[in-house]
């Protein structure tokens, strides 16, 4: 056997390196760099390890160990899964700050290498510095905190468990249905250390999309129950993005003249304008899509997780109806008590449009969708114009910063009130044109998450639509775009605190405290205004402030012809939501409340239960 003497990092480097991955495009390298924040616990061994292929892999530097991480995970988004990148940081709050980013890439199944660096495994120097000791467990490290929010963690204690643990950690980043984050953590001392490596293990691998069919019966029991339907309602998942199956699901769904009703991750699957798009579905969703739903005998859910927002908590859809779930994981395809159609969606789509040659659904059901249509339409039209008045919409910057966005460009949020104005009203013809982190709904995603879709797709403008609160929590990559020449649109919408959660307490029967800045603790003279055009421009952006839509509408114009990262600001109206759509969403209420208000917030929760019940 062929040996070559490496460290341990040096061996995992050149690994990565010779992971490939067939697309559209040909064979292109599956991580196209790594992040990296260097210090205490991994600056000699994977720095010293990249340095010398810095021409190979690229090595980006970022500010903030959960932003670069945030980067990754939308660079992978916007791959559609198919390329990633690594993220390094330092032994201790280096590392665990990239945990929160973690859990983002678990709960939307992205798939991002981690590389935390770690305590001394020979316990040598023990304890080192940023080390965290446990009095029971000697082999804890802080960096097990990644384990509940990793699709594979290993910590490599000698240079030689590489040769499993590395094959097993490109399995799940690969996989369709455990795709997700896997984490190595690298004790510092093992990183430096040296081992005779099998040649083999660096042999150049090309990853394919795994593709797989439906089982016999399955596929047989699902067509029994789409042949039955008259009223179907078709949901789109995030999964036809991962499949590339996009142009399988226009031609099933035009087929068959099914109504679809988007998933946040969905969106973007038709055109927003396809006759058979009736948008958005859920907590969040069109009137149109909510509408049929109710009165749905079935649902075909394509690549869909189902969860809470889109399933109105288990009280949206029509207690009646039944439900195919066409799912590559089992885990999700038998959700709400689903027909499981276990498979890829590429691949499954067509032989559903084949086996139901002359199925015909109601030709009133039809009718109804193509009204509902029309009429969301009408609604979106309507709220996203400019009323004029002295503090703007969410839904009316919204529409200024859309009608500003070009055929390929893409929006891109996470957290906020803005999730839910932006999948009722977003309009886009383009597959990526819509990015959303709302698996988790990270708070501070979207700065970095918008750099990480620039570098994926560096074609678009990439419009980053962020809240005050969002903004203020981070920030920072803001500077590593103008240091990457990697130009972003950020338009900031100030309502003075977190006034998503504003209006749901108040929903929830509370009063205001300690969401808007104007309900919190704070000096006499009361919590100082953020000028957020100053500060972009402290960190290298172009900015300005404006006031109104058509002073928006024409600094986005500025914006575009900037060649660095630009920043926009305004005041918005906290108050103001889409009232058109949307549907309940179950947020435990307080069963005792000296609060009349509260009160009578439990007796609208306990109806809504009820109807959930029927569901489950």
């Amino acid at each position: 056997m062929t040996t070559i003497k490496l460290t341990m990092a040096q061996a995992v480097v050149r690994f990565m390196m010779a992971q490939k991955i067939e697309t559209d495009n040909g064979i292109q390298p599956m991580f196209a760099g790594v992040w990296g924040i260097f210090g205490h616990g991994n600056v000699a061994g994977l720095g010293e390890a990249l340095y010398q292929v810095k021409d190979k892999l690229p090595t980006y530097r970022a500010h903030n160990e959960q932003g670069m991480a945030h980067a990754a995970i939308a660079y992978a988004k916007t791959k559609n899964r198919q390329q990633m990148m690594a993220c390094t940081a330092s032994a201790g709050p280096g590392a665990v700050n990239m945990v929160t980013a973690a859990a983002v890439a678990h709960v939307n199944r992205i798939p991002v290498l981690f590389l935390p660096g770690d305590t001394f495994a020979t316990r040598m120097p023990d304890p080192v510095l940023q080390q965290v000791e446990s009095f029971q467990d000697m082999t804890i490290t802080s960096n097990d905190c990644f384990r509940p929010v990793s699709r594979f963690f290993d910590r490599i204690t000698r240079p030689e468990q590489l040769i499993t643990a590395l094959p097993q950690a490109m399995r799940v980043l690969t996989d369709p249905i455990e795709c997700g984050p896997a984490t190595l953590a690298l004790p510092q001392d093992v990183q430096t250390m040296a081992f005779d490596y099998p040649v083999s293990l660096f042999d150049e691998k090309i990853h394919r999309l795994r593709r797989q069919t439906p089982d016999f019966y399955e596929l047989n029991d699902a067509l029994k129950l789409i042949r039955q339907a008259k009223k179907p309602v078709v949901i789109a998942g995030g999964g036809l993005h991962y499949s590339s199956a996009l142009k399988e699901f226009d031609a099933f769904v035009s087929q068959f003249q099914l109504p679809v009703g988007e998933t946040q991750a969905g969106k973007g699957a038709l055109p927003w304008d396809h006759k058979h798009n009736m948008g958005s579905i859920g907590v969040t969703g069109a009137a149109s899509t909510n509408n049929l739903c109710a009165d749905a005998d079935l649902i075909i859910a394509v690549g869909t997780r189902l969860g809470d927002f889109t399933s109105g908590s288990r009280s949206l859809i029509n207690p009646n109806a039944k439900i195919v779930s066409l799912n590559v994981a089992s885990f999700d395809a038998i959700k709400h008590k689903s027909q499981a159609l276990v498979g890829d969606a590429k691949s499954t789509l067509p032989l559903l449009s084949k086996a139901l040659q002359g199925w015909k659904i109601e030709p009133s059901w039809i009718k109804k969708a193509e009204a509902e249509r029309v009429n969301w339409q009408q609604v979106v039209d309507k709220v996203t114009t400019d009323r004029g008045t002295s503090l703007p919409s969410d839904a009316e910057v919204v529409g200024a910063v859309n009608r500003a966005a070009g055929e390929k460009d893409m929006v891109v949020c996470a957290a906020g009130g803005l999730p839910g104005e932006l999948q009722k009203l977003w309009r886009t013809r383009y597959n990526r044109g819509y990015h959303m982190e709302y698996g988790y709904s990270c708070m501070g995603y979207e700065l970095a998450g918008g750099l990480g879709a620039k570098m994926a797709s560096p074609e678009s403008e990439v419009f980053v639509m962020v809240g005050d609160g969002s903004y203020l929590m981070l920030n920072s990559e803001i500077a590593t775009s103008v240091m990457l020449g990697k130009k972003i649109i950020a338009v900031v919408l100030d309502n003075r605190g977190f006034g998503c959660i504003h209006r749901l307490q108040q929903f929830c029967g509370g009063p205001g405290f300690n969401n808007m800045l104007d309900d919190c603790l704070t000096t006499p003279e009361g919590a100082p205004k953020t000028d957020f055009a100053a500060h972009a421009k402290a960190l290298g952006a172009n900015s300005e402030k404006v006031s109104t839509i058509s002073e928006l509408e024409a600094a986005l114009e500025r914006a575009k012809a900037s060649p660095i990262s630009y920043l926009i600001t305004l005041d918005t109206d906290p108050t103001i939501v889409t009232e058109g759509g949307g549907h309940w969403w179950d947020v435990a209420i307080p069963e005792v409340s000296e609060r009349e208000q509260v009160r009578q917030a439990r007796k609208n929760y306990d109806a809504h239960k009820e109807r959930q019940f029927k569901n489950l």
